[in-house]
């Protein structure tokens, strides 16, 4: 429980230097306004029910129909209402506040009505719902942030060091032009609805909350959440706006060919010349070193590993059709892709570490994907045209760190998972022992009514 309060508090003093810094530099709302403006306020859907569905693993199936059943009804309540004054609601966004009502209805009902281990339950099913909206908003602030305080980019320096990849968005691009629009438009809805095929697997993953009283001890929202939580940093650190943007005209609004440095994707790779920064536009996310994208289809792929054969399919799936959106759209170059999955196999082993308690095999390993990292942005940043010049050295020692830290990861948590699982001690024998009653193996699932 100390875990948990810890986390809440860390969250809410992210959230609020985050809501500060968004009026600070972009003169917006911050993550929690915008949350609470979902409360009355046209909101995004999506996010929402991913949310509510989330929180619904800790209530039995009369529960879920309970608290389902109140959020389409809310929302049709707000639907009618919007429709009745001739609201002006932005496109998609007709309803959702039913399943943010849903959430805090439930965390009201926790705190009055329900006492000890089922309140406990009942609010981290809550809590797990409010953090993936709340990681949506933050997401969100922090690609504004990353606009409004870096003015210049490094992308020549990525776009020389991904030549030693061979160029492979460049390739990637002409390859998905050429492929016509059926596998455009899939691969188009893979990468715009990944949170979706996360909530999934995490359903997956929490089905049995409710039955059990107690959540598992590593999931894929923990995962997803610390990615998007730590990945902003280093956006900060290495800003590049991708391949479309410096390279090409941009999309979905932002850039434009005014900011490129020529337009040139995803027909001409770009030439072998010094790098240095070049200036760009105050609204287009710095969001592409390392992809997150790419980090998140890897932290899904992982955690399908032990699902159903059908499940394991969808998430191999996933991954390598988001890895074709990332390069086949022009958001990333390949060496970003690279940095993703190293980053991506280091924050799933720091999370099995902490569970563990930081034993020896775990700190190596988090230490080893933390340093080849480290040593591939370096090199992405004052080596790119030394990679550039010796594609036939930089390229493989470049995947060959990448294949280093997954068959560590790989090595490391087999092991683990080898491992005995802990035996109970034997019941005692005897009319005193059986004149006692056994203990419920599980405490009761919360009841709403």
């Amino acid at each position: 429980m100390l875990l948990w309060a810890g986390a809440g508090v860390v969250a809410l003093v992210m959230l609020v230097a985050l809501e500060v810094a968004a009026r600070h530099y972009g003169g917006v709302p911050g993550p929690i306004t915008n949350q609470a403006r979902e409360v009355l306020f046209p909101p995004k859907p999506g996010p929402l029910y991913g949310g509510l569905a989330l929180m619904m693993v800790v209530l039995t199936w009369r529960q879920r129909f309970i608290a389902a059943g109140a959020a389409i009804g809310i929302d049709a309540v707000f639907v009618l209402v919007r429709w009745a004054v001739d609201a002006d609601v932005p496109e998609g966004q007709f309803f959702g506040n039913g399943a943010l009502w849903a959430m805090l209805g439930c965390a009201v009902f926790a705190i009055t009505r329900r006492t000890g281990e089922e309140r406990i339950l009942l609010l981290k099913g809550v809590g797990l719902g409010l953090l993936l909206v709340a990681g949506r908003k933050t997401g969100d602030t922090w690609l504004l942030i990353t606009a409004k305080t870096r003015p210049t980019v490094l992308d020549p320096y990525v776009a020389v060091a991904d030549h030693a990849l061979g160029n492979p968005s460049w390739l990637a691009g002409r390859l998905l032009k050429a492929s016509g629009s059926i596998p455009t438009h899939v691969t188009d809805l893979v990468y715009a609805q990944l949170a979706v095929a996360a909530v999934a697997v995490a359903l997956y993953q929490l089905r049995n909350v409710a039955a059990e009283g107690r959540f598992p001890r590593h999931h894929l929202v923990r995962t997803f959440l610390v990615i998007g939580l730590v990945g902003p940093a280093v956006y900060m650190i290495f800003p590049v706006v991708g391949p479309i943007f410096a390279y090409g005209p941009g999309t979905s609004g932002t850039g434009g060919v005014e900011w490129a440095v020529a337009n040139l994707w995803p027909h001409t790779p770009p030439p072998v010349s010094a790098p240095h920064p070049v200036p760009y536009d105050g609204i287009t996310p710095r969001n592409c070193m390392p992809s997150l994208h790419t980090a998140w289809a890897v932290a899904i792929f992982v955690h399908s590993r032990k699902g159903s054969r059908l499940l394991r399919y969808a998430g191999t799936f996933w991954l390598v059709a988001t890895l074709t959106a990332t390069l086949g759209f022009g958001y990333h170059y390949g060496v970003d892709l690279i940095a993703g999955v190293v980053f991506s196999l280091t924050v799933e082993a720091a999370l099995r570490t902490f569970d563990r308690g930081w034993d020896r095999a775990g700190i190596r390993l988090v230490a080893y994907g933390t340093a080849v990292l480290t040593a591939l942005l370096v090199s992405y940043r004052y080596l790119p045209m030394e990679m550039a010049e010796h594609p036939w050295v930089s390229g493989p020692l470049v995947v060959l760190a990448m294949a280093s830290v997954l068959y560590g990861y790989l090595r490391t948590t087999r092991a683990w998972d080898a491992e005995p699982a802990p035996v109970p001690p034997p019941r005692q024998a005897g009319p005193q022992a059986e004149s006692q009653p056994e203990s419920p193996t599980q405490p009761p699932a919360p009841e709403l009514v």
